[in-house]
């Protein structure tokens, strides 16, 4: 589970720790790090108040969530990479 960030995104914003890239192949080939595909999965840390009080985000902290390849800004927060980007951005999450 990701830890708590001293941080609040704006409006329907969210920001997720990404997951890690895979280092091997299902076949145990390794992946060098210039090759590793970006991931398209990770975990909510902190969510805004959504863009009005009739439309609050949906998603909350320790969801762990599906998004598109070039979806979200990359920041960098206390040395750790996350990503911010919009609720709709968002594709689903698991249950």
């Amino acid at each position: 589970m990701a830890k708590k960030v001293n941080f609040v995104p704006q409006g329907d914003r969210v920001l997720v720790e990404a997951a890690e890239a895979e280092s091997k192949t299902s076949g145990g080939i390794i992946i060098p790090d210039t090759a590793k595909e970006k991931p398209q999965k990770g975990v909510v840390v902190a969510v805004g108040p959504g863009k009005k009080k009739d439309e609050p985000v949906t998603l909350k902290v320790g969801d762990k969530v599906l998004y598109g390849k070039y979806s979200g800004t990359e920041i960098g927060i206390d040395g750790k990479e996350y990503l911010i980007m919009r609720q709709d951005d968002v594709l689903g999450y698991f249950e």
